[in-house]
């Protein structure tokens, strides 16, 4: 890809350090997810080669695959909806699980992460905006959510996730970025034993630097990185 890749992750951290700066943070305290779905190994080859090691994937199939050709030692995030039955596939490989949505799911997790003997961070998946084709837990259910799933012993509440509606303008997301950092504030507060709200992810290509001003710890960005999908 001639160095384009290269060029788009350097552009897109000067975003991200800008956004930061912007709402008085440190750029560290933001790291950038890069999505990889649909992509091809070479292309994550080459983003690890500019020094992306971060990255996620939305499709159990496609991360196996690319898990059994990629050499290289990137840390993967599970970032899309995930059915309990095929968690098996991924348990102990991803560093992270970003889409946990309900307890079911959660109590999977926990029973093919336990039977390694390990524990996975997860984040609970929010659906702030209600939306009927989007998966997450109400605003009003999180916290019963991250109660039950607490109690599980080999997964870690580490965060929330969202994803708002589609705009145009950035702008239109930005009151759904900051109904999750005032949500994670609240269960913060409740000191449920064994979670930490030290992690939003939140924001993606078109978005991301509206979710940074408003709390984002993972930004999960995709097209920006990479261009349109290449396959799927």
């Amino acid at each position: 890809m001639n160095g384009a890749i290269a060029g788009n992750i350097a552009a897109v951290k000067e975003r991200i350090a800008a956004a930061s700066r912007r709402a008085g943070r440190a750029p560290e305290e933001v790291r950038l997810v890069a999505v990889s779905k649909t992509k091809p190994a070479s292309a994550i080859a080459e983003a690890f080669a500019a020094g992306q090691t971060l990255f996620g994937e939305n499709y159990v199939q496609e991360l196996v695959g690319k898990l059994a050709e990629m050499d290289e030692p990137v840390t993967w995030h599970f970032i899309g909806s995930l059915q309990s039955n095929k968690v098996r596939q991924i348990a102990g490989k991803v560093a992270m699980i970003h889409s946990v949505d309900r307890l079911s799911l959660a109590t999977e997790i926990d029973r093919q992460w336990g039977a390694l003997g390990q524990n996975c961070d997860v984040l609970i998946q929010v659906n702030i905006a209600q939306e009927a084709t989007k998966s997450g837990t109400t605003t009003s259910d999180a916290f019963d959510l991250v109660r039950e799933v607490a109690k599980l012993a080999h997964v870690r509440v580490r965060g929330l996730m969202t994803m708002p509606p589609f705009f145009d303008d950035p702008e239109g997301a930005r009151p759904y970025f900051r109904q999750l950092k005032e949500l994670s504030k609240q269960i913060a507060v409740a000191g449920i034993p064994g979670v930490e709200m030290k992690e939003l992810s939140m924001g993606m290509s078109g978005d991301f630097e509206a979710a940074i001003e408003e709390g984002a710890t993972l930004v999960r960005v995709g097209s920006a990185l990479f261009g349109e999908r290449i396959y799927r």
